[in-house]
């Protein structure tokens, strides 16, 4: 929405000393919440919080376009062919860190090349979702990528998240869930997970509002707990028998090669859950109330809200 308004009139003299009127010209104040000239190229638009985020981003009359690899916006950080055409018309873009994934993947170079080709192409803002880990996990560094964002010459946000919520519900650990038993190398370290939901607003607001360029945002729920903690809401809720089993780091290995995950991708996924067993990160933030105005979402209210969608039902 627009609002168009008038100067006042005035008057004004010419050269031969004779007033006249004047009414200036019309200008236009852009109403901040109208978003509708703004597009959006959200990479991952089918993942955790892409799919999440497109819908927050359309509610405020944004235009958006949601790349996957199999989408009809192709996007593919393997085919840099693919990221002209996905950035074409964009002016702001949700980036997703793939370091998540089995294989060899240099982030930085991808990263940066890519966030290079998005300012030459028009792109003015970038919001890159990281992980709330700054050490490196299976050889990598999960914030390698930064760099090439920060340095790109766009405003820039980045998010670094603790382990979501809805890796219990329709994410790594569900099959474990639904089979009674989640073995992971994790200990009793605290973890203050978050709300996939909340990093999906909090991403809308850095995409669309100014004030945000240049900030990095550590994205934490209300409170830390143990994956143990976590087992028993689940196991009461449900009225199942669902239990954690903490192994060691070794042990957690070597059944992932039974299973036929690569080596490497095994080392990364243990020394990824060896960040909460060492409680690396385990002191919640308020920089989801200071993005949204809120607090962020509870573990327990999540649960209640699964339990009714049935997600853990035999």
């Amino acid at each position: 929405m627009t609002t168009t308004m008038t100067h006042t009139s005035g008057t004004t003299t010419g050269t031969s000393g004779t007033t006249r009127a004047v009414t200036a010209a019309p200008y236009v104040v852009k109403d901040p919440d109208d978003h509708s000239d703004t597009t959006v190229l959200v990479l991952g638009g089918t993942g955790k919080t892409g799919r999440r985020l497109v819908p927050l981003l359309k509610d405020h009359g944004a235009r958006v376009r949601a790349a996957s690899r199999r989408g009809p916006v192709r996007f593919d950080w393997d085919d840099p062919n693919t990221w002209e055409p996905a950035l074409d018309g964009a002016e702001a873009v949700y980036l997703v860190d793939a370091q998540d994934r089995p294989g060899q993947w240099d982030a930085e170079a991808s990263i940066r090349a890519f966030a290079g080709l998005a300012v030459d192409r028009g792109v003015r803002r970038m919001v890159l979702l990281q992980a709330r880990v700054t050490e490196q996990v299976g050889g990598k560094s999960l914030i390698a990528g930064e760099r090439g964002v920060r340095e790109c010459g766009a405003e820039w946000t980045v998010l670094r998240p603790n382990w979501f919520f809805q890796n219990f519900d329709e994410g790594v650990f569900l099959d474990c869930v639904l089979a009674g038993e989640l073995p992971l190398p994790a200990g009793d370290g605290l973890e203050p997970f978050v709300d996939a939901d909340d990093v999906a607003a909090v991403a809308a607001a850095a995409l669309l509002e100014d004030g945000h360029a240049g900030r990095t945002y550590e994205l934490s729920g209300p409170r830390a707990l143990t994956f143990g903690q976590v087992i028993d809401t689940i196991a009461h809720a449900t009225g199942r028998d669902v239990r954690y089993h903490p192994v060691t780091h070794q042990e957690y290995v070597d059944e992932l090669l039974c299973y036929d995950v690569a080596a490497d991708y095994a080392l990364f996924l243990a020394d990824l859950a060896a960040q909460i067993r060492d409680s690396k990160n385990a002191e919640p933030t308020d920089d989801v109330r200071r993005v949204l105005g809120r607090e962020p979402r509870d573990f327990d209210d999540f649960v209640k809200d699964a339990v009714a969608r049935g997600v853990w039902d035999l």
